[in-house]
């Protein structure tokens, strides 16, 4: 345990986000130096079959230490961080004791992490609390999974008394930008099952995840000098506002929680020949999620028809779908987790994501994939934490899925 925070710091440093507006696998270059130096991590660990491929995904290899070994595990982290939050230049910052009043993030901009506007963060006095300097996102979304990984690994491989099957362990990247599992080779992986270790805070063991869609709409009206535009000019950015307000208004993210879903217009940018919208779309229920695509097909055609001459164009695209048919099919592995947990002390906190994982998409794929915590919070923002005593809880966890994976045999 002695080198997780050492290394999650170091990892934490390095500018790893993702673009959605590059077409290259990974979409930053970043993310490859980023994967080269783990490479390199892994191999000095003692990791074996240690693999970097030309899309960055990285996988390795714990072998089993004992023979007749049952089913191969996986374990799954993303490089990547979020694009929509500053991730240049993180300057982790380390609290010890935490004393349970405001957290100074940044002196001289008078920026705190509050638990009167994050009451959860109460629950942690006395622990030591990672932050960023208030400028960033701290990035443990997903370094410090990568970092629990591997310091489980480093652990296993330091104790031949700790008995284990073969492991398998991958980072991804661009799964922020919904691309984590579109090269990743499941057949090359060769696990029987596995666990993304993305989630957040301690205890929270996640096997349902939203239908999620994205959607570009793009109104297109007529710029005229505004002096004498009565009756000719199509404003494109009022017309998009008209759009936009056809969608329910306490259906977005900020007015949701739980199996809520919900409409989040994320980017706008407009003129007034020209608007786009981009947006997610999310339910966790599948006919719930078809209708909602359909209200946003539906508001494109109302738009169009209360305003003459605009035009409004739809692009949808499904990005990945609930897990959870795909999990209760293959239910030991949940069982396995609750185990896990409940050896490290800890209670499991079964909870739908409200989001999505890799493990969503590798689900489908025929690689069966809940989600695991990392113990972060306040995930994509200058407000984000985690506690090192949570982080610890995870490697524990891990340390005890790969031990306890061996009494089950094919």
């Amino acid at each position: 345990m002695q080198n997780l925070l050492h290394r999650f710091l170091g990892y934490a440093r390095s500018d790893t986000r993702s673009d959605e507006s590059s077409r290259s696998t990974p979409s930053t270059n970043s993310q490859m130096l980023f994967a080269s130096s783990l490479a390199d991590e892994l191999r000095k660990t003692g990791l074996e079959e240690v693999t970097l491929d030309s899309n960055g995904y990285l996988m390795a290899t714990l072998p089993a230490n004992i023979p007749d070994s049952g089913p191969v595990m996986g374990l799954i982290a993303h490089m990547d961080t979020s694009p929509d939050a500053p991730s240049a230049n993180i300057n982790p910052i380390v609290h010890h004791n935490y004393d349970g009043n405001d957290i100074i993030l940044n002196r001289d901009r008078d920026i705190r992490l509050s638990p009167k506007e994050f009451s959860e963060l109460a629950a942690y006095k006395g622990q030591t609390i990672i932050t960023s300097d208030g400028l960033t996102l701290l990035g443990a979304d997903d370094k410090a999974g990568i970092a629990e990984i591997i310091t489980a690994m480093e652990l296993l491989l330091s104790d031949p008394s700790l008995k284990h099957g073969k492991v398998r362990i991958a980072f991804t990247p661009d799964e922020e930008i919904g691309r984590g599992a579109d090269h990743f080779d499941v057949a090359a992986f060769g696990a029987d099952y596995a666990y993304t270790v993305d989630g957040g805070g301690i205890g929270e063991l996640e096997y349902e995840n939203f239908n999620a869609a994205a959607a570009t709409v793009t109104v297109s009206g007529r710029s005229v000098h505004p002096g004498t535009a009565k009756n000719t000019m199509i404003n494109s950015i009022m017309v998009a506002r008209e759009f936009d307000k056809l969608l329910p208004a306490d259906e977005r993210p900020e007015k949701t929680s739980g199996y809520q879903g919900f409409y989040h217009l994320y980017d706008i940018r407009g003129e007034v020949e020209d608007t786009v919208m981009k947006y997610i779309i999310r339910d966790h229920d599948p006919e719930k999620f078809s209708q909602r695509k359909q209200l946003v097909e539906d508001a494109a055609a109302t738009v169009e028809r209360e305003h003459k001459g605009a035009v409004v164009r739809v692009r949808m695209k499904d990005q990945y779908f609930n897990m959870k048919e795909i999990i209760e099919a293959n239910w030991y592995i949940i069982e396995e987790a609750v185990e896990a947990y409940r050896k490290a002390g800890i209670e499991p906190l079964i909870k739908p994501v409200r989001g999505g994982t890799d493990g969503a998409r590798l689900s489908f794929m025929g690689l069966p994939c809940p989600n695991i915590f990392t113990g972060g919070h306040n995930y994509h923002g200058r407000f984000e934490y985690i506690p090192l005593h949570s982080m610890e809880k995870a490697v524990e966890v891990i340390v005890n899925l790969c031990l306890s994976a061996t009494k089950r045999k094919n």
